[in-house]
């Protein structure tokens, strides 16, 4: 089976929904595996978001919805730009895009969307925790 966030060879991470009880009609056996606890951790941030949202508003969001990118996001867009170049100039820049091979397709898809969860993943880890700040008539710690 494959990963529910990035698509790779799921490895055995797992997730169930404890909100309800063995037996309750809306517990059922759910599939969604992953291949790392970095993707389970962000399906289970996603997950937690999406769950205050019906609770709150008792249904599924709308188009209305969508937000615009952050500026993290932009950013992130704006990497993939070098590897979707190099990419398509492998393949051939006069080709017109319904023309590429299955493969080729791929190889695009591959450079923007590994680029994207790349750059995503190091603007979590870099705004995880805020910076420190050392007073510098502190105290001495002992």
């Amino acid at each position: 089976m494959k990963c529910w966030v990035c698509f790779r060879q799921a490895k055995g991470f797992g997730h169930v929904d404890l909100r309800f009880k063995v037996g309750h009609p809306k517990r059922y056996p759910i599939d969604w595996i992953f291949c790392s606890l970095r993707c389970q951790a962000c399906f289970h941030r996603l997950y937690a978001v999406g769950v205050r949202y019906l609770e709150r508003e008792g249904q599924l969001p709308t188009g209305a919805d969508v937000i615009d990118p952050s500026d993290a996001e932009l950013t992130a867009m704006q990497q993939c730009l070098k590897p979707l170049g190099e990419a398509a100039s492998e393949i051939g820049m006069d080709r017109a895009l319904s023309s590429y091979t299955q493969q080729e397709a791929l190889a695009l898809i591959n450079a923007v969307v590994t680029t994207y969860v790349e750059a995503m993943v190091q603007e979590h880890e870099r705004s995880k925790y805020p910076p420190v700040r050392m007073q510098l008539d502190a105290p001495p710690m002992n």
